[in-house]
């Protein structure tokens, strides 16, 4: 039963990376650069991870899937008075219920986010619970350990294929996130920090900064007032659109695109872009 419930638990837990990425990548984002250095440091820490999860599958097994297998087992017997599969599931939607709530809450997430994933756990527990609870019933051919753990593997491996092709081939055909595509006509009007800092890009190409706040290498703030010019370059797409803004004794860096069409936003990196730190500027009116 451990060694059923821990491999399920893995497989689980790589399908639900692979959809978190896919769900990330619906989201708004600015597209920030990859950081060739945090990505070694995660290839590195590949294995210290696996280990971890293999602790805490571990530890999911014997606090949550055991004590679920005995809830179920003890309920099945007292109301209908045979083995019903059905209060695994239904157990399972209980214990997840609190945290999932708790989650969605800490998160702000919103409702339907949080019944996502409410029903994502459910489902997963309960999966969890009933491969080991396959080993339990006794009209069925007994299995051993290892027997279980190459079915879980055989078919967790085709569903960590099955979920990684769907995620290639959504993000082939165009369901993640870009940024809005804007013209020079688009890109006029006043733009705010929302701290007190505006930038207004007039038509005729003038731009007027007050209290824009602009970064040195030391990511030193320094607050912008005064007036220069701009340009809008549209680039080859939507991620490479470029705004340019020269005001007078203010260093002030290109302005990159992100947002939604109904609520554009500007931003610049703030020090190092591999630091993912940003100021953000929104279209007002």
């Amino acid at each position: 039963m451990l060694t059923a419930s821990m491999s399920m638990l893995l497989v689980e837990a790589v399908i639900g990376t692979i959809a978190l990425f896919v769900w990330g990548q619906t989201q708004e984002s600015p597209g920030l650069p990859y950081n060739a250095m945090g990505i070694f440091v995660l290839i590195v820490m590949a294995p210290l991870a696996a280990a971890a999860g293999a602790v805490l599958s571990a530890l999911l097994t014997v606090g949550v899937v055991m004590p679920l297998l005995v809830g179920a087992g003890w309920l099945s017997r007292r109301l209908p008075g045979r083995e019903a599969w059905w209060w695994v599931p239904a157990l399972a939607a209980a214990a997840t219920a609190l945290p999932s709530l708790a989650a969605a809450v800490l998160g702000e997430t919103g409702l339907l986010a949080g019944l996502g994933g409410w029903l994502a756990a459910t489902a997963a527990l309960a999966a969890t619970t009933l491969v080991a609870r396959r080993l339990l019933l006794p009209d069925r051919p007994q299995l051993s350990g290892g027997a279980m753990f190459g079915r879980v593997a055989l078919y967790g491996t085709l569903a960590v294929v099955t979920a990684g092709t769907l995620a290639i081939i959504g993000q082939y055909f165009g369901i993640g996130y870009e940024p809005p595509q804007l013209s020079a006509e688009r890109v006029a009007g006043t733009w705010s920090d929302g701290k007190g800092g505006t930038l207004i890009l007039t038509a005729d190409g003038k731009a007027t900064a007050t209290r824009v706040e602009t970064f040195g290498f030391d990511s030193e703030v320094h607050k912008c007032t005064g007036t220069g010019t701009w340009g809008y370059d549209p680039g080859a797409g939507p991620w490479s659109q470029e705004v340019d803004v020269s005001v007078d004794d203010c260093s002030m860096d290109t302005w990159h695109v992100f947002g939604n069409p109904e609520h554009p936003k500007l931003f610049v990196y703030v020090g190092d872009p591999d630091s993912w730190d940003l100021y953000i500027l929104q279209r007002r009116g």
